[in-house]
């Protein structure tokens, strides 16, 4: 593995810092407008899809370009690049592998322009992590598909434009892998139901989880994205390029300097949390961990690079991130103690509430894109080449 930048990836990077220099103000002075004059500015860079193809206007970046500008911007606290997390992280990459021509031409500028909302309709009641029990139905009637069932704990699908609808159209196949479609369906299609499910945080929105439901919803044979039947490739691949990269890695840096600097502030027996004993090895083993995640995802890298990456590496990482997460917001939390009030407005709140929003929160990322237990299955048959029984 070597860590040395060529002369032309440090002079990317380079560009990167002195962009940031001059377009991103501090965060005390983004105005309301400010966002969007972000997206303007980066999209013209051709970094909102940044490793997509020259072909549908991304960036056609190199991977270690990639690698340098997330880290980049994470290390500045920059803003997410565009508006749309799930069309830019695995529906836009899904439309441009299995993907019409006619697709790729309406959906991928909608989403590196900044003009789409997409949710995905993958989970369901009596199905979570197993996905391949999906049972919502889609039966061909003509050049058309009609849908029933029910999708749940689907993120902003009250304002999403579009759903990327996995659904059952054959019952018959030899495994519960066969059998599944993907339908990208406009969410204003007759017959669909959006009802919200309130949850314990949800970063400063009314709320983001819902239930859809689907009753006689009938979809133009044009919308499916695919083969009939090759819905499990298909999500395979976006999950697959949601959980890819280190960039947890900088987000967890950033979060301990702050959790170092909340120890700072805090008291434990009189003293300040920080000099207490049992709280510094605590920060040390986060700080133990998250090198260690860094070297692990720069071993992905270094594979990826060399072109023999291992699609299961990110499972590990993963499985990091997750744990992690659930233990520094719970070190949190104990610094704040009973003395910090979590009402929502109040001067009294500490750093604005997020540690709360963060020990609250956490349960979404570890369950999203496979829980823990689903890794370590992963890790254990793909990777290790463990036995099933």
């Amino acid at each position: 593995m070597d860590f040395n930048l060529t002369a032309e990836e440090e002079a990317f990077r380079q560009e990167v810092r002195q962009f940031l220099a001059d377009k991103l103000p501090p965060a005390e002075e983004r105005g309301e407008g400010f966002i969007w004059e972000w997206w303007k500015a980066i999209r013209e860079k051709r970094w909102i899809g940044f490793s997509w193809p020259t072909e549908v206007t991304g960036g056609g970046a190199s991977i270690m370009q990639q690698f340098i500008l997330k880290e980049e911007l994470l290390k500045a606290r920059a803003p997410l690049l565009g508006s749309d997390y799930t069309g830019l992280h695995w529906v836009g990459p899904a439309i441009i592998q299995f993907g019409s021509d006619e697709q790729k031409a309406e959906y991928i500028s909608e989403i590196l322009d900044s003009k789409s909302i997409w949710c995905t309709g993958y989970s369901e009641p009596d199905v979570g992590s197993d996905l391949a029990s999906l049972q919502c139905r889609a039966v061909r009637d003509g050049d058309e598909y009609v849908v029933n069932g029910q999708k749940i704990w689907t993120t902003l699908a009250h304002l999403a434009r579009r759903i990327f609808l996995m659904v059952r159209t054959d019952t018959k196949g030899e495994s519960k892998h066969d059998g599944i479609t993907c339908l990208l369906v406009p969410m204003d299609t007759p017959g669909i139901e959006v009802r919200p499910i309130k949850a314990m945080t949800t970063g400063g929105m009314a709320h983001m989880l819902n239930e859809v439901f689907f009753t006689d919803v009938r979809v133009p044979e044009k919308f499916r994205l695919g083969a009939e039947g090759q819905g499990w490739e298909i999500v395979c691949s976006a999950l697959q390029s949601e959980r890819s990269g280190i960039s947890e890695v900088n987000r967890h840096e950033s979060a301990l300097d702050d959790l170092i600097d909340l120890a700072r502030r805090s008291q434990r027996g009189g003293k300040p949390a920080i000099e207490d004993g049992q709280v510094r090895q605590t920060l040390g083993s986060f700080e133990a961990r998250i090198e260690a995640m860094r070297l692990n995802g720069m071993r992905a890298l270094t594979s990826q690079l060399r072109g023999d990456l291992h699609p299961s590496q990110a499972s590990i990482n993963k499985l990091h991130n997750c744990d992690l997460l659930v233990e520094m917001s719970d070190l949190a939390m104990q610094l704040l103690g009973c003395s910090a009030p979590y009402v929502s407005g109040s001067d009294a709140v500490i750093d604005g509430g997020r540690w709360q929003n963060g020990a609250l929160s956490w349960p979404a990322t570890v369950v999203g894109g496979g829980t823990p237990n689903v890794q370590r299955n992963i890790i254990a048959e793909r990777f290790l080449g463990l036995p099933k029984d």
